[in-house]
């Protein structure tokens, strides 16, 4: 294969997932719109919050697309004869089918104090003391996940070994579906007043079980696609002297510990978290209005720079590693600094367009308007880490972010800790912030050491002028929208709203362009051009 069609190989991947992830973000917010219309940030929404925490948790760590199963079964299946491959993923289903049956039992009995572990707060008042109730029971419901996350990720590093992209991208949709459809079934049910207090465990049940049937539906539409492709049937196989079950095995045991570390920060939010009613519901709402633009760019943009990375990794090859990574930098600064001012300027508006319908209210949008301003000063260094964790990776150097995630997890704490008391619900998102940024500074600090020096100036002028531009950007915005409010009112109708959030912010967005045309940064204009070319292609 000639390299010009490898490159295009690995374009067409990375256009693959990106639509696909697309597609899936959008029924993922459609599914957060659902929730918020029907729970606001009551005991339901607030319980669910915990009780999907360790669900959640093991859908993304075991069957999330480069979670330590995928990952695994990848590495090792890629490089095997295809007569192979059929035992092994059946030998590798029925192993940790088992396993995974014992932490679905563990689950069940002990949901009460697993809840009280993640949300210790729910026990100190009467409101919390009926979510917790109803977390318990979400717990036991959605637990039979701990079985279906294992499955799912081996499915999906089988399907990727064989070329097989768009059906792992697109599944998580499947979730969403269901939830819409059980929450919309539901409204039936009750006639539509599924936030009456009556309802709530009633609620708190459907919303687990749908969720609980969406992961189902995931590894369902997995079968045939493996059935069909050679890559194993629904059979009990043990050769477990297997070499490929003892090399998947060698690799999943750390990558799995590795991987963890990051979701015991969100533990640690979560437990603080429990100690003021509404603020976890509330972090879930606005987290995804930030997720869902992090996770797309990071694809479209990000994607193709990995691979970069690690051909670049040789030591006579540094300087050109180190232009790279200035470009990345700069392509993470260009998207994420004028979008976080615009967030941050315009979080109200946002909140109210997206989520104000059904239970959730004005008050309700208070709420999460103020976790989301906190989540928009942190965009750009949450995705820069991601840059500089990556960096090291392809220099053969894992154990950099792990040491730094590992301290991160105390130092999460102790700020949690700090500004929950200091700011309250936002002090929580601020302490993801503040461990973020110390975090990107170790790894440049640490950068500069192993790469015999960084152009410090060279990279941080472009990115303090974007800085500044950025504020100009959310500035303007923030004028253009206190002016059409004093012209339409500041409780306009849904598309006066969507049209005053349209207006402010293309307005801002427009000063940044023009801004940074005056600026004539470099990674401006490529990255420009590689935009205007995927549109034309398209």
């Amino acid at each position: 294969m000639t390299e010009k069609k490898q490159a295009r190989s690995l374009a067409g991947i990375a256009g693959i997932v990106a639509i696909a992830t697309l597609i899936s973000k959008v029924f993922g917010l459609l599914r957060q719109q659902a929730i918020a219309a029907a729970f606001a940030v009551g005991p339901v929404a607030d319980a669910y919050s915990f009780a999907y925490v360790i669900p959640g948790f093991l859908l993304v760590l075991l069957g999330g697309i480069n979670g330590p199963f995928h990952s695994a079964i990848v590495s090792v299946v890629a490089k095997r004869k295809k007569e192979e491959i059929a035992p092994l993923i059946e030998t590798m289903t029925t192993l940790v089918g088992l396993v995974l049956l014992g932490v679905m039992a563990a689950m069940i009995v002990f949901a009460g104090p697993l809840i009280d572990l993640v949300a210790r707060g729910l026990s100190e008042s009467a409101v919390g003391l009926e979510s917790r109730d109803i977390a318990i029971q979400q717990l036991q419901l959605m637990a039979p996940m701990a079985v279906l996350a294992g499955l799912i990720g081996i499915g999906f590093g089988a399907l990727n070994a064989a070329d097989q992209y768009w059906l792992p991208s697109i599944s998580p949709l499947f979730s969403s579906v269901m939830v819409l459809l059980g929450l919309g079934g539901l409204a039936l049910v009750v006639g539509g007043d599924i936030a009456n207090p009556e309802y709530a465990m009633l609620g708190g049940s459907v919303l687990a079980l749908s969720t609980l049937a969406g992961a189902g539906l995931q590894w369902l539409a997995q079968v045939p696609a493996l059935w069909r492709s050679g890559l194993g049937k629904l059979r009990l196989r043990f050769q477990v002297q297997d070499p490929g079950v003892r090399d998947v095995l060698k690799i999943l045991g750390p990558a799995t510990f590795s991987s963890g570390m990051m979701q015991i920060n969100v533990y640690t939010d979560l437990f603080f978290a429990s100690y003021i009613p509404q603020t976890a519901a509330a972090l879930g709402y606005a987290n995804l209005l930030v997720q869902t633009p992090l996770g797309i760019i990071s694809n479209v943009i990000l994607v193709p720079f990995l691979p970069i990375f690690a051909r670049l990794a040789d030591p006579i090859h540094w300087p050109d590693l180190k232009t790279r990574i200035r470009q990345a930098l700069l392509f993470v600064a260009l998207t994420m600094l004028p979008l976080s001012a615009l967030i941050m300027t315009l979080a109200f508006p946002i909140v109210r367009v997206i989520y104000e319908r059904g239970a959730f209210n004005k008050d309700a949008s208070q709420v999460v308007t103020s976790l989301l301003i906190a989540y928009g000063i942190g965009m750009f260094v949450y995705l820069g880490r991601d840059v500089l964790v990556r960096v090291f990776y392809a220099l053969g150097d894992g154990q950099t972010p792990f040491r730094i995630s590992l301290f991160n997890i105390g130092l999460n704490a102790l700020l949690d800790l700090i500004l929950i008391n200091l700011l309250g619900a936002p002090g929580l998102v601020l302490a993801t912030v503040g461990v973020n940024i110390i975090s990107m500074a170790a790894m440049l600090v640490l950068l500069d050491r192993k790469l015999n020096g960084l152009p410090w100036l060279d990279w941080g002028k472009p990115i303090v002028a974007l800085t500044l531009c950025s504020g100009l950007a959310g500035a303007v915005s923030w004028s253009a929208r206190w002016g059409l409010e004093h012209i339409w009112g500041a409780n306009p109708g849904f598309f006066m709203q969507l049209l005053q959030l349209t207006l402010a912010g293309s307005v801002g967005l427009g000063v940044f362009i023009l801004s940074v045309f005056v600026l004539k940064i470099p990674e401006a204009t490529l990255l420009a051009n590689r935009l205007k070319e995927k549109f034309l292609r398209r």
